[in-house]
């Protein structure tokens, strides 16, 4: 018998057999199941993640340059190697990086090598997602753009494996970051209606997944990486992001529903172009990412310059024979930001309940003025320190400082993305958000070559200089934001 009924998609369609309304879900401190679905598949995405960038600069400076140690941090960790970077594993696509000027990969020393490839590999890992969202909106669906860029990550770490891949395998992480991070964060938004207060909650719940993993993930791999070597940790990194694609599969029926392609097409189709409020709201969150930009620059030095003062100025503890890895500093700020969110949140229902709660862009403001705020806690150990090694403390403080700073302003902006961005081009617009790390990072990169050529004390002043400025900038913007994104 024939019909002209449309085949259903399990995939993409909302009336797939077993799929379950956000709605009609069990709840779990207020927010539909499909929420902590997503919650597990971003943290042991995340876990894989900052695992292995918990590990590559001092894989860089340690051993893919020089082969100075097999082992992560040995007791003694050798000092960094002088002199321009080498290549003794014959790295295929090392002649590349040899070819791009200076601006984009310094290649003086092999500390400035490290910092300025550290950088263009977390830059690319925010750029991608740009052309991932777009993909999902237009031809694959958010669904199966998160199921390919997990596959292709995953392969990405294996891949680290052998040090003659290094450079593929970060190509293979950067391409499907592109494809899986935009479109797990729109799925969080998915979940709720137009106008549903618990968004801003549920992406905060969504942002204490992120970190439960990168809090977790550094005494997994970078224990590995200590003890067995590089390919132990970056080979628990693939299995992390394994684990998180099976939560993903067997908990799809929980998710938003996603209509097919066709549906979207002509959904757009009938609503015509966007409308000129459309634009003004995208103009605004275009602006709030050019602002953004030297926030990340700053932010990210805690996987960059930070974890070289950890390294090489820190003196870290040994508990019963066993040297505690310094890369294990990558796990405190995670582990304040879940910490803290509950508290945060807490404060502003209170704000909200007596009608004070600072707007997004608002909270964007405080949060990167907090950021600059945190170094100067850096910047007044480095002055005591001078060339020795100090204390956990100061790192501790300034980080813990900073994660305030950061609560206050990215999980805030991935909510505000989903709040006001025209439906149909939603993926694309957190694809754009992401991209405003993808600049950052890349300053964060050239910032951090001056930590040899700077006094580190005049180092972090200038990275508070940097934060706070961009605080007082988006303050002046609070206004005018506002209104173009509707009083958000």
């Amino acid at each position: 018998m024939s019909t002209d009924a449309p085949v259903m998609n399990p995939w993409d369609s909302p009336g797939a057999a077993g799929h379950i309304p956000p709605d009609k879900q069990p709840q779990f401190l207020g927010h539909p199941a499909g929420l902590f679905v997503l919650f597990f598949t971003e943290m042991w995405e995340r876990f894989s993640y900052y695992g292995m960038r918990g590990l590559l600069k001092a894989y860089i400076v340690y051993y893919a340059c020089s082969a100075a140690g097999k082992v992560l941090y040995p007791t003694d960790s050798p000092p960094v190697p002088t002199g321009v970077p080498s290549n003794p594993f014959g790295i295929v696509g090392w002649d590349f990086l040899q070819w791009l000027p200076d601006w984009v990969i310094s290649k003086s020393s092999v500390q400035d090598f490290a910092s300025s490839l550290y950088g263009s590999y977390t830059a690319l890992v925010y750029l991608t997602p740009v052309i991932g969202g777009i993909l999902a909106d237009r031809w694959i669906g958010q669904r199966k753009a998160v199921v390919i860029g997990g596959l292709i990550m995953a392969l990405g770490e294996f891949t680290m494996a052998s040090e003659r891949f290094f450079l593929l395998a970060l190509g293979l992480l950067i391409i499907g970051n592109g494809f899986f991070k935009p479109n797990i964060s729109t799925q969080v938004g998915d979940l709720y209606p137009a106008g549903d207060s618990r968004r801003d909650g549920a992406f905060t719940i969504f942002y204490m997944g992120i970190n439960l993993g990168a809090f977790a993930c550094n005494f997994v791999t970078g224990t590995l990486a200590a003890i067995y070597g590089w390919a132990y940790g970056f080979g628990a990194a693939g299995v992390g992001l394994l684990i998180g694609l099976v939560i993903y599969l067997f908990g799809r029926k929980y998710l938003a529903p996603e209509l097919p392609k066709e549906h979207k097409a002509a959904e757009a189709a009938a609503a015509g172009p966007l409308t000129s409020d459309d634009w003004v709201k995208v103009g605004a969150l275009c602006a709030l990412c050019l602002l953004n930009v030297a926030f990340w620059a700053v932010y990210e030095q805690q996987g960059n310059t930070m974890q070289t003062w950890a390294d090489t100025q820190t003196n870290w503890p040994v508990i019963l024979g066993f040297a505690i890895p310094p890369n294990w500093f990558q796990s405190f700020n995670p582990f304040m930001i879940f910490t803290l969110a509950p508290l945060l949140e807490m404060v502003w229902r209170w704000q909200a309940k007596n009608g004070n709660e600072p707007t997004s862009v608002g909270k964007m403001a405080i949060g990167s003025t907090v950021l600059g705020l945190s170094f100067l806690v850096m910047a007044y150990g480095a002055f005591l320190i001078g060339d020795g090694k100090g204390s956990l403390f100061w790192p501790f403080a300034c980080t813990l400082i900073l994660t305030v700073g950061e609560l206050y302003l990215s999980p805030i902006g991935l909510s505000l993305v989903t709040k006001v961005s025209p439906p149909r081009i939603v993926s694309m617009m957190m694809g754009v958000w992401l991209a405003s790390s993808f600049a950052g990072n890349f300053l964060s990169g050239a910032i951090g070559t001056l930590y040899d050529d700077m006094t580190k004390t005049n180092f972090f002043l200038l990275l508070c200089a940097i934060g706070v400025s961009t605080g007082i900038a988006m303050w002046a913007f609070n206004k005018p934001l506002k209104k173009a994104l509707g009083g958000h």
